[in-house]
């Protein structure tokens, strides 16, 4: 699934949508002190209340909110694993009985709840579904109706979702006049921030692929590791910030004793960003060995050749195989996403501009300089030019 094929489908996600049609929702409510089930609850969606729907629609959407390899992952199962869950899944997504699908969400329960203790009492909320769409467009002189060949992909979404204690109030009682302290003990289950999630099987262009699932993580580049080997069943990923993390270590050590300088950086940039943008297949663009080596070749960097590369690769990650998502290397281009920090500032820049700055030296001093076209303004005022060199006194006599 690429942002787009998620983006579509994120948006089914609100009442009275003709294309998205969910059949159950099935809660589940599980005990911190004992980590077991003490309540489960499966109801048609259309019985819900209106207001319901409307909660639960956007704890779905949050679900399937964010960044690939940030937040959002697409995993693939393990192969011959023990209890798959990719084949409790499928059968629950292939059986039409309310009582058979129940059985086999609560089996993703039991591994969800085995070895792991939670600090709050949670709500685990699946539904079945089908999001369909049209195959084609129907032109406004044919007869034929949008919706007489569709799309179905039929899916199943999980939500796991923390409870807290609900706020003290104090109220006031028009009816008696009167101050009353609100006391009340029931949890508060809080949809809006999902601890995680997932959605089976991956849709990608209206395809449905049961050998994949979208993983959803509670933070940005913090994906619950157990979650995904033993719930999930599936293999083990990188997130974009360890991509970025390995790229650089692979990098410096290629580069060996040479400074990589700011203009140098941008050009590493440059040339990812250039790869990124002149891809014309449908898969994120990868960097290999091979790849890299180009990459820091056209950036100006010296000496460096396919050994020093694959060395590099193996000391860092030890790996000459592994691919880099490139998107997940480069910051990103439409915004100020360079963050340079120092003790006396900390600035941010796009890439693009990256070239304009530089770290010199002078009169024994470290100093940041920058290129700017027009004078800089400071709490509304003008700066002046100063003179950064200043001519030698002429000692002759």
């Amino acid at each position: 699934m690429d942002k787009q094929d998620i983006a579509t489908i994120r948006k089914q996600f609100k009442i009275n949508n003709d294309q998205l049609k969910i059949r159950d929702i099935f809660n589940v409510y599980i005990l911190k002190e004992s980590s077991e089930i003490y309540h489960y609850q499966s109801t048609p969606f259309d019985l819900l209340e209106e207001e319901q729907k409307m909660l639960f629609m956007e704890n779905f959407k949050k679900v399937l909110t964010g960044q690939l390899d940030e937040k959002l992952f697409e995993l693939k199962f393990q192969q011959q694993a023990e209890n798959s869950s990719q084949l409790i899944l499928h059968q629950g997504l292939l059986t039409d009985d309310t009582e058979a699908w129940k059985e086999q969400m609560l089996k993703l329960v039991e591994k969800m709840l085995k070895d792991r203790q939670y600090d709050m009492d949670i709500v685990i909320t699946f539904i079945r579904g089908e999001y369909m769409k049209p195959t084609k467009r129907a032109s406004e002189e044919s007869e034929e109706s949008q919706w007489d060949t569709v799309y179905a992909n039929p899916f199943i979404l999980c939500s796991m979702n923390k409870t807290e204690e609900p706020k003290k109030e104090l109220l006031f009682d028009y009816v008696e006049k009167a101050f009353k302290y609100n006391i009340v003990v029931d949890p508060v289950i809080n949809l809006k921030s999902p601890l995680s999630g997932f959605l089976f099987p991956s849709i990608t262009d209206n395809a449905v692929d049961v050998n994949h699932v979208l993983y959803a993580s509670g933070k940005k580049n913090e994906p619950d590791y157990h979650f995904i080997e033993n719930v999930l069943n599936a293999e083990e990923i990188m997130t974009a910030a360890q991509d970025k993390l390995v790229f650089e270590e692979i990098v410096k050590n290629a580069a060996g004793e040479q400074a990589i300088t700011t203009s140098t950086l941008s050009n590493v940039y440059d040339e990812i960003h250039r790869v990124t943008e002149e891809n014309d297949e449908d898969e994120t663009p990868k960097l290999d060995y091979k790849d890299v080596e180009q990459v820091l070749q056209h950036s100006g960097l010296e000496d460096i050749n396919t050994e020093k590369v694959e060395s590099a690769f193996k000391t860092v990650i030890d790996d000459t195989s592994y691919e880099f998502k490139a998107p997940n290397v480069i910051p990103k281009y439409s915004s100020k996403s360079i963050k340079i920090e120092t003790k006396l500032a900390d600035i941010a820049i796009k890439p693009e501009d990256l070239r304009y700055v530089r770290q010199v030296h002078f009169d024994n001093k470290r100093y940041l300089m920058m290129e700017v076209e027009e004078n800089t303004v400071i709490e509304g005022f003008e700066m002046i030019p100063e003179a950064l060199f200043q001519q030698a006194p002429d000692n002759k006599e």
